[in-house]
């Protein structure tokens, strides 16, 4: 596809290009030879009418030399210019195309579960305890689904005009401690986690997408650490900037992690055993670059993962 509007845009490009030079040489020989002074050179002889017929033939011998050099030189500049046209469209065609992929590899599974459920549920008659436990196994892809179709449409939101209309004032050390009490259900997680809040880090900016995000860096660090590890999350506040940092002692990520770790759909080797859709990352990502900020990461294979996420203080 991108092959045959290349060939067509570097076509339409020499055509324009030839037919604007060729207007413009037969514009400069028509106003040289127009405004030239015939009378003046009558009265100087036939001397003065050859030398500027020679002239006027030299000017077009140049014109015709230098409009067939740009018969070769005008298509490879015209295919540069639409390779370099293309290069945007096929590049977003590309990541558009891989998270369709994505996306549908990710929706499969979840439905995969629910439609296998459901046909054993109905094979045969079953015992009360059998049926709900297919409708709990269907319930949590379910579950699973539909965290993953409002993952998709925050990304969708992007970081516009009127996403900023819906800011207020928030403060971080709110969101962490509403995330963490969250997470006391859950003895093994509550064990694991070290909090430590800074000052007042107030910021402006969504609570539900700020919450949002520091609960996946949070969520990353406890899916990716064993039982015996620890998750410290901090907030800080310095140089007009609010930090929340999430470091743990889990397995780390190499360099070839790190350079994909915010990419949609995206899941190392070692992290494919472990529950999940790879859009987590890129997720918090798009929301604190919504909020004008900016998200660090930093790792080591065996040693853990260091998150920082900074948000400017309110304006």
């Amino acid at each position: 596809m991108f092959r045959r509007a290349l060939v067509r845009l570097t076509v339409t490009y020499t055509i324009v290009q030839l037919v604007l030079f060729a207007a413009f040489a037969v514009g400069i020989y028509i106003f040289v030879t127009g405004t030239f002074d015939f009378d003046a050179a009558e009265s100087d002889g036939a001397g003065a009418i050859n030398a500027a017929e020679q002239g006027f033939a030299n000017l077009r011998t140049g014109l015709l030399v230098l409009y067939a050099v740009l018969l070769v030189l005008i298509p490879i500049a015209s295919f540069l210019m639409a390779r370099a046209a293309l290069a945007p469209l096929q590049k977003s065609y590309e990541l558009q195309q891989r998270f369709v992929d994505g996306a549908s590899h990710e929706m499969r599974s979840p439905l995969s579960v629910i439609e296998g459920e459901l046909e054993l549920a109905l094979l045969s008659i079953r015992t009360p305890a059998e049926y709900e436990r297919a409708m709990q196994t269907a319930l949590d892809a379910v579950g699973g689904l539909t965290q993953l179709t409002n993952d998709l449409l925050l990304l969708s939101r992007g970081a516009g005009a009127e996403l900023k209309k819906t800011y207020e004032l928030v403060d971080l050390n709110d969101l962490v401690r509403l995330d963490i009490d969250a997470r006391a259900s859950s003895p093994v997680d509550a064990a694991r986690l070290d909090v430590h809040r800074g000052r007042a880090a107030a910021v402006l900016g969504s609570p539900a997408l700020l919450a949002r995000a520091i609960a996946n860096v949070i969520d990353n660090a406890l899916k990716f650490t064993p039982p015996t590890g620890v998750i410290t999350v901090s907030t800080a506040v310095h140089d007009r900037t609010c930090t929340v940092t999430v470091r743990d002692t889990g397995i780390g990520m190499d360099n070839n992690d790190l350079k994909h770790a915010f990419d949609r759909f995206w899941r190392s080797d070692r992290a494919r055993s472990q529950p999940g859709h790879g859009i987590g990352l890129s997720l918090v990502q798009q929301i604190i670059h919504a909020h004008d900020g900016r998200i660090t990461l930093t790792s080591q294979v065996g040693i853990g993962t260091t998150v920082a996420v900074n948000l400017p203080l309110r304006p």
